[in-house]
């Protein structure tokens, strides 16, 4: 039997649209569990993690261009600083707490109720001002997609070559986590699409969120 899905609803309702995408990639409390599960096999990891993640971001100016724009309350960055250097500034440090904060969030996440969803869609939100944001920044989706990515790559990584867990424990983090990037992936999207930027941005709760983590900003 062919399910219907309400068009309108999806882009005018988050919680609507997370679990039409629940459906569609068979994301369930199961993969909710299996990210729990791999919180502390990745948990000292992570300052790897997000130093690496700005590493990448530093080695290409179409991404580093993002930090060299003056943000209130830290020092510029110069475009000739070296990248061992210009990641020991107090922004990029706060930046990578940042993003270790988000995953963190991410894998300890028991209940994704309505105010995680929130959280998911602010980290989207605030990369862009199509969506009615307030930041100043406009980063390129092709930026936003590609990091997602490479992050992904870079969590799989270190689930695959874990000592201490079975073949079948992997299989289904590695389930977890693509299945979680895609969602998180469309949750960026949403905000950059012109037909769901001006419906999400008028009916979704917008809150100010300290744990909220602009990755290119």
């Amino acid at each position: 039997m062919t399910e219907h899905i309400d068009n309108k609803k999806v882009t005018t309702d988050l919680r609507y649209r997370f679990e039409y995408l629940s459906k569609f990639l068979n994301f369930t409390l199961n993969d909710i569990t299996a990210l729990n599960t791999l919180a502390p096999v990745l948990f000292p990891r992570i300052p790897v993690i997000a130093d690496t993640v700005y590493r990448k971001l530093f080695s290409f100016d179409a991404t580093k261009q993002y930090f060299l724009v003056r943000h209130q309350g830290f020092d510029n960055i110069s475009a000739n600083q070296e990248i061992d250097s210009a990641l020991e500034t107090t922004q990029m440090t706060f930046r990578k707490d940042m993003l270790s904060m988000y995953l963190k969030r991410v894998l300890t996440q028991h209940e994704w109720n309505d105010t995680f969803l929130q959280y998911l869609s602010q980290v989207g939100r605030m990369h862009t001002p199509q969506a009615g944001s307030s930041s100043s920044i406009n980063v390129d989706y092709i930026h936003i997609n590609l990091l997602l990515g490479y992050l992904e790559h870079l969590i799989i990584d270190i689930l695959w070559n874990a000592e201490n867990l079975d073949d079948q424990a992997k299989y289904t983090m590695v389930t977890a986590i693509n299945k979680f990037f895609w969602i998180q992936n469309d949750f960026f999207t949403m905000h950059y699409l012109s037909s769901t930027k001006d419906d999400l941005s008028s009916t979704e709760k917008i809150t100010k969120d300290s744990h909220s983590c602009c990755i290119l900003n």
